[in-house]
């Protein structure tokens, strides 16, 4: 049978503390009014006759900041590649929540520490962007979530009751087909033998940067025709046809680096320093071509696009670019408007002559 204490406050307020006694350990909370501890208790007493009940003992032993720091010793490992950010990402909610017990961690406080970094201006002395908060909600929420399903810390994340901050609808620049001859031209005249192949490969593939330059001769299967790209932007390994146009970068590349097993290497290269970079070759190359707000990942964009425009359905984009949500290769393919022009004059075309051979 559960009890209720009414405690006075010194500025007179009442306070009531409803206790379960669970065997030899007792389960208690604090409420506002009278009602809300009776309604604890008889929810509380369900949920032990139905086997539903979870103690929240956990909860009241562990702060944020231990639950952050033994997500970071014991989680974030198995992550390397993205390890540094995300620890960076937690440090803050520890930051901001750290001494907070988890028995009173709420969507309230999560949301508080939301809206700070919202309003908060960056490095580059701007507000810092919805979807870079998202990520720092994201980071945190799935701490909260190993909480929950593996250590049995807490009942329920309280990241998933907030509202996230709504994102921009992103870039959607690509270059048109005069556009993107263009930049070829300008590519191949650049003083960096590089920067064609491989702003060629990112047209041709939609693959990222850091997948292109990573590439090694190894990966390039000629025999069966298809690459194989093993750092991937999620972390999995991905293959792609080798089509005739790819091979032909491929072989008038300088194999005189083959030995180094790295396709695109610096002549600078050394093990730790000095990665092979495009970005001034790649603007000045901008420039000639005379494209304004263009960057190297709307390649990836203008890839995607003019794939879907030569036929390609969804599911077969997805293969190629490596996506596991269909929302996000809707986000590349974009069409252009003569392009959508085609697509109605030949429905027109089709439905006209159905109607002709009705009226016949």
């Amino acid at each position: 049978m559960g009890t209720i204490r009414e405690l006075t406050k010194k500025n007179g307020d009442k306070s009531y503390h409803a206790e379960v006694r669970i065997k030899n350990r007792a389960e208690r909370e604090s409420f506002r009014t009278k009602t809300a501890a009776k309604k604890w208790i008889q929810d509380t007493e369900a949920a032990i006759r139905d086997g539903r009940f979870k103690s929240n003992s956990a909860a009241l032993k562990h702060t944020v900041g231990d639950l952050i720091d033994r997500f970071a010793e014991y989680c974030l490992p198995r992550d390397p590649k993205y390890y540094v950010k995300k620890v960076q990402q937690l440090q803050r909610w520890k930051e901001e929540l750290g001494n907070l017990c988890l028995a009173d961690l709420s969507p309230a406080h999560i949301a508080q520490v939301r809206d700070k970094m919202l309003n908060e201006a960056t490095s580059k002395k701007s507000l810092r962007s919805p979807s870079t908060v998202n990520r720092y909600i994201a980071a945190f929420s799935k701490a909260l979530t190993v909480a929950v399903k593996e250590w049995g810390w807490i009942g329920e994340n309280p990241a998933l009751k907030i509202s996230k901050p709504k994102e921009g609808r992103g870039r959607d620049r690509y270059l048109s087909l005069d556009e993107k001859s263009r930049l070829l031209e300008a590519c191949k005249s650049s003083s960096n033998a590089f920067l064609y192949p491989i702003v060629h490969l990112a047209l041709l593939t939609g693959m990222r940067y850091g997948e292109i330059t990573k590439l090694k001769w190894e990966d390039i299967n000629q025999e069966l025709y298809f690459v194989t790209i093993h750092e991937t932007k999620n972390g999995d390994t991905r293959t792609i046809p080798l089509t005739e146009a790819m091979l032909e970068v491929f072989q008038a590349i300088s194999h005189s680096n083959k030995a180094a097993g790295q396709i695109f290497i610096s002549h600078k290269m050394t093990p730790t320093k000095h990665p092979i970079s495009i970005r001034k070759s790649f603007a000045t190359a901008l420039k000639i071509a005379g494209i304004d707000n263009f960057r190297f990942h709307d390649l990836r964009h203008t890839a995607a696009s003019h794939m879907a425009m030569g036929g390609a359905t969804q599911g077969e984009l997805m293969a190629i670019l490596g996506h596991r949500s269909p929302s996000m290769t809707r986000r590349y393919a974009h069409y252009n408007q003569q392009h959508l022009a085609k697509v109605m004059n030949r429905a027109y075309k089709v439905t006209s002559k159905t109607t002709d051979k009705e009226n016949l």
